[in-house]
Order: structure tokens, then C-alpha cells, then sequence
């Protein structure tokens, strides 16, 4: 597995992010740290740390992302951002969910903020994140990836990563590459696959989220308006029920696991 993580004058933050992923149960295959034209230390950090630094020039986290998940070289990759710890067995839970499960396409996870009162991080991690859920998962039909905490299929960025917006810095990329996925692909939230998250994303700029956001959805309509988006989805799940009904029966007639063929009544005694 490949770990992929955006940063720009992140060095302190990205410190404590690599520490963790030295601490993991599961070690990843390789960690790539994409430097955003830092002005600080991040490279060196990152260096420092055992990561593959790749530099991107183009601003923007939507052009960071991308340029790192085209560099990884994992049959899965994972994503977070450098503000972000995860614990010693995020590894370890993201490629079991692959391995148990050959159709997921992408797996997201959640976010507990680590920095403020320690009474107001479960509520405000819970607002945060379960408006972001609602209100993104509405409009696209399916489960939206987090950001800061997915893993996708190596197999499903290359199908779509010459889709994805990476020079729009106005996109937010977690709903750009959730978008070009598509309702049709298996998209799983796991909300124990969890990470300690820093309060800066609450510090201010709420309305350029706001606008991002409404800027992503709106940047591809009409093709994905989420009527259409939820009709696909509607229509792909009838097509799969009817596929499986398909098989059960093709395996009943063939005496399948499961599925008693009829046997002679028993031969009454003379």
C-alpha cells in the first residue's frame, strides 16, 4: 500500500503525521510526500522521515493529490493530509477491508479533532464531518471520500485520473475524484477507520469551503445532476440484483451449494 500526503509549509505538522506512520502495525510499501512549492522545511522532513518527495509546482491541492496518486505504485493508495495522525493500525485496517472485499473501489474514513476543548472535539468532529456526509452524499448519489482519510484502488485512480480537475484550484478533490468514480463503483465509509485531525479547518474561510464545494458539484452538471447520478446508481444495483438472481438460479440447476436439488420420495417397505 501507498500512502500519499499533499503538503505546503506544512513541515511541523507533517512531522508528527510521519512519526505516526512509522508506528504502524502494517508498514506501508512506500509514503509520498508531494511538496507543494514549500517555503519551509517540508522536504527535508519528509526526506528525513524515509518518504519519496515529488515536487508539484501548480498550486493547489487538487494538482498535489493527483501528481502523488500518479507517482504511487501500490495496488492500494491512501490519502491524508499532513495536519493529519492516524493510529498504529490504520494500515493494517485499510488493507484487510481490500483484501476481504476484491469490488471496493474506494474506502473512506472519519476525523476526531485533536486540538480545542477536549468536551466540544466530539461534537464538532461529529457537525463537521456528518454535514459534509449528508449534504455531499446527497448530491452525488453515494458515499463521498474524505480527504483527509480515503484509500483507493490503484486500478480506480487510473480509470479516472485523466478526468480529474488537478489544475482547478477551486475543486475540492476528495468530492472531484468521488464525482468521477461514479454512483456505479463500491464506495465504502468505514466510520471506525478514523484519524486525529488539527482544528485548522475550522479557523476561518468557511464560505470559500462553501464555495468550493458548490463550485465542484456545479462544475459538472449537467451530466452528473443527482437526479441522474441516483438513477444510475438505482439502475446499476437492479442490474447487479438481477445478475446474482442469474447465477443463484444457474447454480441450482447445476445442484449449487445451498440449493437442495429434489430427491425420489423414500420407497414404502413392502
Amino acid at each position: 500500500m501507498s500512502v500519499v500526503i499533499p503538503a505546503k509549509d506544512d513541515a511541523a505538522l507533517l512531522a508528527r503525521c510521519l512519526g505516526a506512520l512509522a508506528e504502524q502495525r502494517v508498514r506501508a510499501w512506500e509514503v509520498i510526500v508531494v511538496d507543494n512549492a514549500s517555503r519551509d522545511e517540508t522536504a527535508d522532513v519528509a526526506a528525513g522521515y524515509g518518504a519519496r518527495v515529488v515536487f508539484e509546482p501548480s498550486p493547489g491541492i487538487p494538482a498535489a493529490a493527483a501528481t502523488g496518486l500518479d507517482h504511487a505504485t501500490g495496488d492500494v493508495i491512501a490519502r491524508l493530509d499532513a495536519d493529519c495522525v492516524p493510529p498504529p493500525d490504520w494500515i493494517e485496517r485499510i488493507t484487510g477491508a481490500f483484501v476481504e472485499d476484491p469490488d471496493l473501489a474506494a474506502l473512506t474514513g472519519t476525523a476526531r479533532f485533536a486540538g480545542g476543548p477536549p468536551w466540544l472535539r466530539r461534537p464538532l468532529s461529529s457537525a463537521y464531518l456528518g454535514a459534509y456526509v449528508a449534504l455531499v452524499g446527497s448530491a452525488l448519489g453515494h458515499v463521498p471520500l474524505f480527504g483527509s482519510n480515503y484509500a483507493i484502488r490503484r486500478t480506480a485512480w487510473l480509470a479516472v485520473r485523466d478526468e480529474v480537475h488537478r489544475h482547478d484550484q477551486l475543486m475540492h478533490d476528495d468530492m472531484d475524484v468521488s464525482i468521477h468514480l461514479g454512483p456505479c463503483r463500491r464506495i465504502v465509509r468505514d466510520p471506525d477507520l478514523s484519524v486525529d485531525m488539527s482544528t485548522r479547518a475550522l479557523r476561518g474561510g468557511g464560505m470559500l469551503r462553501v464555495r468550493r464545494g458548490f463550485h465542484t458539484v456545479v462544475s459538472h452538471w449537467p451530466r452528473e445532476l443527482p437526479w441522474l447520478r441516483w438513477h444510475r446508481r438505482i439502475r446499476h444495483a437492479r442490474a447487479a440484483g438481477r445478475s446474482s438472481d442469474r447465477a443463484a438460479l444457474g447454480a441450482a440447476g447445476e445442484g449449487g451449494p445451498g440449493i437442495r436439488t429434489p430427491s425420489a420420495p423414500p420407497r414404502r417397505a413392502p
